[in-house]
């Protein structure tokens, strides 16, 4: 008999305040309350604080593929930063910033013009001050080590207010409300 079992993927808009499993701990919810899916594990992780798209699956080599950073899957983020950006910020993002743990590869960096489009209000809304301007920047990466992204802006002098992963290699949040999921086809993204 062939237990085979086909590979599933999971594309969920993991909200804020929800972490990257199932189980809930303290203050923070797990994933149980949104996906009641058997035997489907995370394939990279977004801190609670994080928001945006988190990819599940059955197949333990797809999960590897996602998120071991040898794989080198570009991974979308939009960061709502404190203050406005110049091109020598993103310039230095654009060639890799020093980190206490090594230096970051080189990113692909832009300001955008505006909110993304389709952004949903964050629950709890995030807490700005009226005298300090905000931004959007879109950061594109090749790594994923710990809260790198927002280490990455507040080591150009733009701390992260509030971090979206947009993207995950070909998979993306369109359509996707927060809180919500859909299953795609379980090929190698």
């Amino acid at each position: 008999m062939n237990d085979v079992r086909p590979s599933r993927l999971i594309l969920f808009n993991k909200p804020y305040g929800v972490l990257s499993q199932f189980t809930p701990e303290g203050r923070w919810r797990g994933l149980k309350d949104f996906i009641a899916v058997p035997a489907v594990y995370v394939a990279g992780r977004l801190d609670a604080d994080s928001e945006g798209l988190l990819l599940l699956t059955n197949d333990g080599r797809l999960q590897a593929r996602i998120a071991d950073p040898r794989f080198k899957m570009e991974k979308t983020y939009w960061a709502q930063v404190e203050g406005l950006p110049g091109e020598a910020a993103l310039a230095a993002l654009r060639q890799g910033v020093a980190l206490n743990d090594g230096p970051t590869r080189p990113a692909r960096a832009r300001l955008l013009a505006s909110p993304p489009p389709g952004l949903w209000l964050r629950e709890p809304p995030v807490r700005t001050r009226q005298s300090i301007p905000t931004a959007w920047i879109e950061l594109v990466i090749r790594e994923g080590r710990n809260r790198q992204v927002r280490r990455m802006t507040a080591a150009v002098g733009f701390p992260t207010l509030r971090l979206i992963r947009a993207a995950v290699g070909g998979y993306s949040l369109d359509g996707l409300a927060p809180g919500s999921w859909r299953e795609t086809e379980g090929g190698t993204p």
